[in-house]
């Protein structure tokens, strides 16, 4: 059984893989203050829960844009897994050209997303992944990694709104039934989503004029608010909830020994 760790800013995403079927998935609050300990308890209780064992995991990948929980996965990994985790980055096989003007300044979600997609839907692609920031990603016709954007999540949005405007409420992110609202709740509901809807769509337009308009380009979202403005969104073709962990089970499937 392979264990795939995708650590965001604000959630680690977790998934079991039996080849490359997904057996299992959890979602939790991403933590620096917890020790190996603490996250090996959660799998334990995870697995437990599922009817699985700890004892079958036999091998371990981990993709993080937050550096400094690395050490304490890779601890979890090795005391509670017996493996040493397959850390994406620098000297990882991902069999995708990486055309940014420093490599190692991609976040390794962005290359695990794309390295996913460009094997599911073969390209060119844009991927937008709706996480803490939401990233706008261009894969070529050849597999060729272009670069993108990076816009403030929705979710940061919202917050700003809340903290920086003092008679402002913090809302709940749903969607209103109309644009034109008649109280401050849904006002603000509106703005964030089909502003966000705007947002996309105006993105994507111009990434898929710079990809040469090639009839066949794909647009794929992902993370934990992609339904949503995919509901409203006119570019968005695909919604890929497990892209990021299919990812890492190719990558693996690409450096196991």
């Amino acid at each position: 059984m392979l264990l795939a760790f995708d650590v965001g800013n604000t959630n680690i995403v977790l998934g079991a893989f039996k080849g490359k079927k997904l057996l299992q998935f959890w979602r939790f609050a991403t933590d620096e203050s917890k020790s190996a300990d603490e996250y090996g308890m959660l799998l334990h209780q995870f697995f437990q829960y599922e009817g699985l064992s700890l004892k079958d995991v036999s091998d371990v990948i981990i993709s993080s844009v937050v550096p400094p929980i690395m050490y304490t996965l890779q601890h979890t990994s090795l005391k509670y897994c017996n493996r040493k985790a397959i850390i994406v980055g620098p000297g990882v096989k991902t069999g995708m050209n990486i055309l940014y003007d420093n490599p190692k300044q991609v976040g390794t979600d962005r290359i695990v997303n794309a390295v996913a997609a460009f094997e599911k839907y073969g390209g060119p692609l844009v991927i937008v992944d709706f996480g803490t920031a939401t990233t706008f990603c261009a894969v070529s016709e050849k597999g060729e990694y272009l670069g993108g954007a990076i816009a403030p999540g929705i979710k940061i949005s919202s917050d700003a709104l809340f903290e920086r405007a003092a008679k402002l409420p913090r809302v709940e992110l749903i969607k209103p039934k109309k644009v034109i609202c008649k109280n401050t709740i849904s006002s603000i509901q509106s703005g964030l989503v089909y502003g966000y809807v705007g947002l996309v769509d105006y993105l994507v337009r111009r990434m898929k004029k710079e990809l040469g308009d090639h009839p066949n380009t794909k647009v794929i979202a992902t993370g934990g608010l992609a339904s949503m403005i995919a509901s409203e969104s006119e570019a968005i073709d695909v919604v890929d909830r497990f892209l990021t962990l299919d990812g890492l089970c190719i990558i693996y499937e690409k450096n196991k020994t």
